[in-house]
């Protein structure tokens, strides 16, 4: 047993000296049955002359094809498909040398058809068996369940990636999962075994099946799992008290193999009220390759994320604007270490500085941008909505204006599901971003048709994990061991994960003619609440025991529901289902630009009250609520 515990591979020529017994025993117990088993006729054959033949030809073939390269604990469907490979080599070329020896030099073979055809199959039933016998001692041995607790577990999927974790499981010696079952959707797989362990229908058994075994884990193993039946999985785990791990998606592992540390926990992202948005759009590629491209705010969660997706299409340079050095710094590392193949350069500056902006375009000629610096936390800026303005607005309108004037060829511009029917600084300051880059594009269409700038907005909701958003204050929270806070009990967010975020961006990028308002259709709101309760627990707490959820009221300007469209926007859909465009008629550029101008004097006129007053002129549907600002909507 110590032998077997300290054994992590079995040496080859302990294979070779294993191959060689099972092939000639093979060859010998077909000539006693060939013989049946009479001794004299037997000896009479020369069996052993034929079995050593047998033998050495065999190790050749099974040498030839690597069928002794593998590692014997590991074997799998793979290996059993080699052996049988090397035995039906085996039996061709004898089977050969049978034909021609018998029919063209009539001479008699040392081996026989009949033993020939009983000794492969015997030997090849054999070979296979002894592997799989090593490979249950190995994790017999390596698991030993005399020193181990094991948590009893069930799988859901009974189909090839339910097959692959459950092996994944059992080979790692440090995994305490003990499989009881596996449960599946397919009405056809119910009441069949796989791997030892019977099949069960759906989520109907898994109530019994707890209570029996004392179920704690369970592993959900599907490709291509809907969301709402993954939430339904969830749920119920979480009535009956079962952990819930996920394997990751099949592109992460199917190369390298699916490992028992690469299951996991089941995130809240796994947990999104629909189906997430995958983008794969060829024309990304032309659009990108071998273009200057600069990303504003490019050390930001929106930014950074964008940078990396951009760089796997092959840009002449990446050009990385942002204001945070320290963000900033760690962008350039990360992308001289895990990029490398993608030209970049970090530029430190500020969006609201028109001779820092300028520099940019005149020095590195970006020829397409994305725009995604701003300040986007709502109760700060309604702290500070100078700041806001400063940047969302004049930052925007200096970055868009030397775009124009340096002949970029798109700029793509990063909004929010805030900026509809706003009711804070924040998402007005993004709605006035939104109107002058519009208007600039309807300006330039019609003044200046050959060549142009084109501008597009993209629209999306709260981004899961980006800096500042719910998940990981709530996250914080329990590790902390609560209270998580919510505003109100009923306050819904869209919410959508970083790289969709990303995709619609540069999707936007592509299809935009110049004008156009991207949103995504991100499927039904979610309540906070109800996140909160489930983030407890699947953190394997309590509500209200362990953790206590509070209702601290909704902060200055915050709104109880996001809006993607205001009451005079239509939407026209396009090439993608999940993809589409606002119509809303654009402002006049002189209208708006004149506008915009003022803030200019206003902002260093230190005067919060104008400032906002003026941002609900612009914007005339910008309604404060829980809000100071809310007395200028009564004076006006």
């Amino acid at each position: 047993m110590r032998f077997f515990t300290k054994l992590t591979i079995l040496p080859r020529w302990v294979i070779a000296f294993i191959d060689a017994l099972i092939l000639f025993s093979s060859a010998s117990f077909a000539f006693m049955v060939r013989f049946n088993f009479e001794w004299q006729e037997i000896k009479a054959n020369d069996f052993t002359s034929a079995g050593a033949v047998f033998m050495i030809v065999g190790l050749l073939v099974l040498q030839s094809t690597n069928s002794q390269e593998g590692i014997i604990r590991h074997t799998g469907f793979r290996d059993g498909v080699n052996i049988l490979k090397s035995i039906t080599i085996n039996f061709a070329l004898f089977f050969v040398l049978l034909v021609f020896r018998g029919n063209i030099l009539h001479e008699r073979f040392i081996l026989p058809t009949s033993v020939l055809i009983i000794a492969s199959v015997f030997s090849l039933i054999l070979l296979i068996f002894y592997r799989l016998l090593v490979k249950e001692l190995f994790a017999y041995f390596k698991n030993g369940d005399s020193v181990k607790s094991y948590k009893n577990g069930v799988i859901f999927g009974a189909g090839e990636a339910g097959i692959i974790a459950r092996e994944a499981i059992k080979q790692d010696s440090k995994s305490l999962f003990n499989t009881i079952a596996f449960l599946d959707d397919d009405p056809y797989k119910e009441g069949k075994h796989i791997l030892g362990h019977r099949i069960y229908r759906g989520l109907g058994d898994l109530e019994k099946l707890a209570k029996q075994f004392g179920i704690t884990e369970l592993i959900i193993a599907v490709r291509d799992l809907s969301v709402t039946r993954k939430n339904e999985i969830i749920d119920e785990c979480l009535r009956l008290k079962i952990s819930v791990s996920i394997i990751p998606p099949v592109d992460q592992w199917i190369n390298g193999g699916l490992t028992a540390g690469a299951i996991r926990e089941v995130k809240i992202e796994d947990l999104l009220s629909r189906e997430q948005i995958i983008l794969d759009n060829p024309r990304i590629q032309q659009d990108l390759q071998g273009k200057v491209i600069l990303v504003t705010g490019a050390a930001g969660s929106i930014g950074s994320e964008l940078c990396r997706q951009i760089s796997h299409y092959e840009p002449k340079l990446l050009i990385l604007f942002d204001i945070a050095e320290s963000a900033l710094y760690n962008m350039e590392q990360e992308f001289k270490e895990n990029y490398p193949f993608c030209a970049i350069k970090a530029v430190l500056g500020d969006v609201r500085s028109k001779k820092k902006v300028k520099e940019v375009f005149r020095t590195l000629k970006p020829q397409v941008v994305f725009h995604a610096a701003a300040y986007k936390h709502v109760p700060m800026m309604e702290n500070y909505p100078e700041e806001a303005i400063h940047s969302n607005v004049l930052g925007t309108k200096i970055l868009a204006d030397i775009s124009v004037l340096a002949k970029v060829d798109k700029f793509v511009f990063v909004s929010t599901d805030k900026a509809v029917n706003p009711t804070n600084v924040m998402g007005a300051s993004k709605r006035a971003a939104e109107m002058y880059v519009q208007a600039l594009n309807e300006y330039l269409c019609e003044n200046h048709k050959n060549h142009y700038t084109k501008f597009i907005t993209t629209r999306f909701g709260n981004v899961l994990g980006s800096s500042g958003s719910v998940i990981p204050i709530f996250q914080k929270q329990i590790a902390n061991g609560g209270p998580l806070t919510v505003t109100h009990p009923e306050i819904t967010r869209y919410f959508m994960t970083i790289p969709e975020a990303c995709q619609l961006v540069l999707e936007a990028g592509i299809m935009g003619e110049g004008g156009e308002i991207y949103v995504f259709d991100m499927g039904e709101p979610l309540k906070i609440l109800d996140l909160a309760h489930k983030m407890i627990q699947l953190s394997g707490k309590k509500v209200d025991k362990d953790i206590k959820v509070i209702f601290v009221g909704l902060r200055e300007g915050e709104k109880l529901y996001e809006e993607l469209l205001n009451d005079f926007e239509t939407v026209k859909i396009t090439h993608h289902p999940k993809i589409k465009i606002t119509q809303v008629l654009p402002s006049c550029y002189r209208k708006i630009n004149g506008q915009i101008e003022v803030f200019m004097e206003l902002v260093s006129k230190d005067c919060e009250k104008a400032l906002v007053s003026h941002l609900k002129v612009i914007v005339p549907e910008f309604i404060s609520n829980s809000s100071r600002f809310g007395v200028l909507d009564r004076l006006n």
